[in-house]
């Protein structure tokens, strides 16, 4: 295996710029269709050039105040924050949806996940189920255009052949097909882990080559990592598209001495070794870019930072959605705005700022715009013109969360969440923290109602002040144009109906999530 580099000094970092560039995102009216597929030949290729390489780095469960370019003061994240200082940092950036494989489904789609039915996790249950194969991904529309395709790490989007990155896309593959799965064996000398011993890997559980089981005796982390910088070696002649899908810093919560000796005066034990997994994430980040200049390809390469979601409340106080309300699973900005970094020294402008929304159903517009030749959809909107100044006006008008019978919208001012009221108590809820569901999974309705919230997230990042009494006018409107986007959606029942549900408090009510 590849020995991993030294952590660079704090001294030596770029600083980020502070800039702003106005940037916003723009409703989806257009009917349902199916992704456009680019032409064989990308205009760069034509162009007799060699078309950019694309690397996405995806962290799983990572709170975007756990960041230093984002404000976070208790984890240290250098190489993070030179991606952002050597590009596009984008301080709204969001996924589609609270949890990890919904979440997923709409990034690799460039769809709304609600469209093709994969729109709750699937529990366990993605070992008979996955995302409908008759959905197209990044990998497979930047496989048309020439490029050898890799995944390394977490998939969670369907086990069996026909759902596989390897059926989706991916030349080669080389990860979890779960949600997740233990770090490394806790026995092992210096590892620290939160909660009960974990010293084998379930076969559900298991690190996957290709179609076939392997053992992984390292810490998981550094095991992705490894095999990213060998798939970049190998592809180094020729456009790779890399998807380096981490698992960290998702539960269980595991450590390596080396990865916790930063943060050895940190007290409590959680917060310590998520920060430890999260310095593991960075120097992920540090050995991609350096292979990458090594290989003289680092200019040349765009480079995709985000989270599946939010960080999880459910871990107690170890992470850290500052300045924003609520956790994974929740349609506040804490579950859905990530961080969100794009870095392509030959193709984007260093060290900008913008201040308004992206998401990451953009990804699949982007990536093969990059690549010379657009795939757009119904919700997926190249963005490289807008972040280079080259088009007026904004992508998109609005923005849109649904989760069974919870929603949320957004425009370039506003924001209202619905969350379904419920006769529930603390008291109904398992060891576990959540609901049982009845056999059909959960209703998508709501017949207690809702509780409405409306923020102003000009003024209130931080969604404290409900302003829906005060602003009827905006409530009514931003409801009837989520409506006008749920009616462009299918009314066939979700692939998987939800399984998962807990309790919260919303503006002074108990709330039912479904997830």
């Amino acid at each position: 295996m590849t020995a991993p580099l030294p952590r660079p000094l704090p001294g030596r970092l770029w600083l980020p710029a502070l800039a702003g560039i106005a940037f916003l995102l723009t409703a989806c009216t257009e009917p349902p269709s199916a992704p456009t597929e680019p032409s064989a030949e990308p205009e760069a290729a034509a162009a007799g050039e060699r078309p950019p390489n694309i690397v996405l780095v995806f962290a799983d469960d990572l709170g975007i105040g756990d960041i230093g370019v984002y404000g976070g003061e208790v984890i240290s994240t250098p190489n993070i924050d030179a991606l952002a200082a050597a590009g596009v940092r984008a301080t709204e950036g969001y996924v589609s949806h609270p949890v990890c494989s919904p979440s997923r489904a709409g990034m690799l789609t460039g769809r709304y996940q609600a469209r093709h039915g994969w729109e709750f996790n699937p529990a366990g249950r993605d070992v008979e189920n996955g995302m409908s194969a008759a959905e197209r991904t990044f990998a497979d529309a930047l496989k048309d255009l020439g490029y050898a395709t890799g995944m390394v790490g977490k998939w969670h989007l369907g086990y069996q052949r026909e759902h596989h990155p390897m059926s989706r896309g991916f030349d080669e593959y080389f990860g979890v097909l779960a949600g997740g799965s233990i770090f490394i064996d806790s026995r092992t000398p210096g590892v620290e882990t939160i909660g009960p011993p974990l010293t084998e890997r379930p076969e559900r559980v298991a690190v996957s080559r290709g179609f076939e089981t392997v053992e992984v005796e390292e810490y998981l982390t550094d095991a992705f990592t490894d095999e990213a910088v060998a798939f970049i070696d190998r592809h180094s002649d020729e456009p790779f598209f890399l998807y380096l899908s981490h698992t960290t810093p998702h539960t269980p919560l595991q450590a390596t001495e080396r990865y916790l000796e930063p943060y050895r005066h940190i007290e409590d034990p959680r917060t310590r070794v998520y920060a430890a997994m999260v310095g593991s994430l960075d120097e992920s980040v540090a050995r991609v870019v350096a292979k990458l200049r090594e290989i003289g390809q680092y200019e040349n390469t765009l480079i995709a930072f985000l989270s599946d979601n939010g960080c999880a409340g459910y871990i107690g106080h170890a992470c850290s959605n500052a300045p924003h309300k609520g956790f994974k699973r929740y349609h506040h900005e804490g579950g859905i705005r990530t961080p969100f970094i794009l870095s392509w020294p030959d193709g984007l402008p260093a060290g900008q700022v913008y201040g308004e929304p992206v998401i990451s159903l953009d990804l699949l517009a982007t990536f093969t715009g990059a690549a010379g030749n657009a795939a757009t959809t119904e919700d997926s909107v190249d963005l490289l013109p807008y972040l280079r100044g080259e088009a007026d006006g904004r992508p998109h008008e609005h923005l849109y969360w649904r989760s069974g019978p919870n929603m949320a919208i957004r425009d370039e001012r506003w924001k209202l969440i619905r969350y379904r009221r419920t006769d529930f108590t603390t008291d109904d809820l398992d060891e576990t923290g959540r609901l049982t569901p009845p056999e059909e999974g959960w209703p998508t309705d709501a017949p207690l109602g809702h509780v409405t919230m409306l923020y102003d997230l000009d003024a209130d990042p931080g969604e404290t002040v409900n302003l829906a009494a005060e602003h009827p006018d905006v409530v009514e409107r931003l409801s009837a144009r989520h409506a006008e986007w749920v009616a462009t959606l299918p009314t066939d029942p979700a692939i998987l109906p939800a399984v998962r549900s807990t309790l919260v408090e919303a503006d002074g009510e108990t709330v039912q999530l479904i997830f």
